[in-house]
Order: C-alpha cells, then structure tokens, then sequence
C-alpha cells in the first residue's frame, strides 16, 4: 500500500469489495481441538515487546501515500457506539456517518469516489434502529453478544442472545468468551464454548474476543486464539473496550502469528479486529503497517482487518483535511454521534 502513487490507486481495490467478512475467502469450519498443537504455543514476551515497540518508530508514510493508507483504514472500522445510554437517534446519526464517514468535497479533491467504514458495531436493542437506517447499503451490522462485556450469563441465554442478534439482522456477531476457561487452562471447555456460539450465528459471520487485558499472560492470549479458531472463529478479537488494558501493539502480534500459524497449517484466513483504545491516524498506520508485514496485504483488507473504534474516525477525518489543506479543523466538526 505504501508503494502506491496515490490515494485513490491504493485504495480502488477496496472500493469494488463487498464489506461483509469472509465473502471471497472460505469460510473457518474449525477443525478437531489439537491438545497438542495448542500446548505447544508459547511466546517470548520481550522478543514481542521488542518488535512491537519497533514498529511506530520504523514506519512512517507521508503526504499522499498517508492518505491512501487513512482512506484504507476507514474501510476497516467497525464504527461502534456501546454505551448505557445508546438510543435510536444516536445510532441513526452513527449510521449516517458509517455511509459518508468523509465529507464528499474531501473525497472529491481525494480523487476518491464514496467509501464506507466495514460495520455498524451495536447492542441487540439498537439493531432494529441500524437495520433501518442503513438500509440499501452493504454496510453490515455487528452486535456484540453472549452476555457483553463478561460473559458471565448462563450458556443457554449467551447461545440464545446470539440467535436472537441474527434473526433481528445482525451479519456479524461479536462475542465474549469465559475468560475463567483461559485462566484455568480448561482449552476443552473454551473449545466447546466457541463451537456452540459458532453454530447458533448459523451464517452470520462470528468475532471472538478473548478480552486480553484479563488473559493473564501472551501465551495464553496465544493459545486462546489458536482454540478459537479451531472451533471456527471467522475473526479473533482483542477487546471488549471495557476493561482496563484494551489493543496493544504486543498482544496484537501475540494473535496475529497465531492467525499465521493456523493459515499455514489450514490454508484458512482468519479475520483480526483490535479494538479499544486505538483513536489516533497514526496508530492506525502502525496497525495497519503491522499487518502487512507480518501477514501480507491480504490481511489490510476490510474483510479480515477490522479496527473496533468509535473516536478513530474522527482524528482520520482531520488528518486527511489537512492532507489537503495544511490546516486541522476543530474536532467538533467531524463528530460521529
């Protein structure tokens, strides 16, 4: 993408592409929970800390190739709005910015024809409110389930929630796994756990979050992936935006060479969507350089990449106008609810 001479040539690709995850690539039907593959993973922290601190600091892209790289990454986000207070007004003016997430005259000095961000990221009570005012778009919507942000609800109400998420129109589903299955080193029940809220999504297409902040450890955020997607995981996912410690750049090379490894060993990609915590141009970059580095360009693509953010377009947004300005406008004018 950096290699490309401007915007609008990086970023063509992304503009003929259907949004919905998965739809060029098959689908992950898991396999066969592998003990031995799964305790085989380990992970050398420091070596990870040290390559992700190396990141921000080697990969710098400027002017026009800054702006194809922005213009992807607002193809990426999972426009998102989970809080108490959410009411179908918000959600319709969220909607409104996922299907013009950049002002049109900014666009049109681009060079660049309409985007849209990758999905509307709600509660099950505001689906009908999204539903509606993103009709006639391909923009999907992704309700997080299964007792989110804990996932301490009972089994059968969490598998319910989900099918309840996607007769109401949910496309994606985004759930919460029982952390106490990591902590425990009980892979068999996380194994099963996923297996069933994989089946109640039917065809709606499934992100696991691990909640890494709460995992322990880089290992097990490692192992976690890896039965995740062995129980057939279309994305991993960092965060629920809620705890304490959300995306990092280290935990976020823990899952991605996890994806790797499982791609390699099946053949099947698998989706990664950080998510808390990322709300500034240049850490999206830095995401995004990541990826391409250590999966290949494939994986910059809205249908496997994914930031989960409610504030990052908004900094995107002021950057590309003083792209083409020089000058940052005020931050209130690119509000998103």
């Amino acid at each position: 993408m950096a290699t490309q001479n401007s915007p609008t040539q990086s970023t063509a690709a992304v503009q003929a592409q259907t949004h919905l995850p998965q739809v060029t690539e098959p689908r992950n039907q898991g396999m066969d929970l592998d003990m031995d593959w799964v305790r085989r993973v380990q992970a050398n922290p420091s070596a990870i800390e040290r390559r992700a601190a190396s990141l921000p600091a080697r990969r710098s892209v400027k002017k026009a190739h800054q702006a194809a790289w922005l213009l992807r990454a607002i193809t990426c986000i999972d426009l998102t709005t989970l809080s108490g207070d959410d009411t179908a007004r918000r959600v319709e003016r969220l909607c409104a910015k996922a299907r013009q997430p950049v002002a049109q005259a900014l666009l049109k000095s681009l060079g660049m024809g309409p985007i849209t961000v990758g999905a509307v990221c709600v509660y099950h009570e505001m689906i009908p409110a999204a539903r509606a005012a993103l009709a006639g778009t391909n923009i999907p919507i992704a309700a997080v389930s299964t007792g989110f942000p804990a996932g301490l609800s009972p089994l059968e109400l969490r598998i319910r929630e989900i099918e309840m998420s996607v007769e109401a129109g949910a496309s994606e589903i985004d759930i919460v796994i029982s952390r106490r299955h990591v902590l425990s080193g009980d892979w068999q029940a996380l194994y099963d756990e996923m297996r069933a809220f994989r089946a109640a999504c039917g065809e709606a297409h499934v992100k696991a979050i691990l909640a890494t902040g709460e995992l322990g450890s880089l290992r097990n955020v490692a192992r976690a992936s890896l039965v995740c997607m062995m129980a057939g995981a279309d994305f991993i996912k960092t965060s629920t935006g809620k705890e304490s410690v959300n995306a990092t750049l280290p935990v976020s090379l823990g899952m991605i060479r996890a994806i790797r490894d499982y791609y390699e060993k099946t053949g099947i990609r698998v989706g990664y969507k950080p998510a808390g915590g990322i709300s500034k141009a240049k850490d999206a970059i830095t995401y995004l350089a990541m990826m391409k580095e250590e999966l290949g360009d494939r994986w910059t693509q809205p249908d496997l990449f994914r930031f989960g953010a409610s504030s990052l377009l908004n900094d995107i947004e002021r950057q590309l106008e003083h792209f083409m300005t020089g000058s940052y406008s005020a931050g209130y004018r690119h509000a998103s609810s």
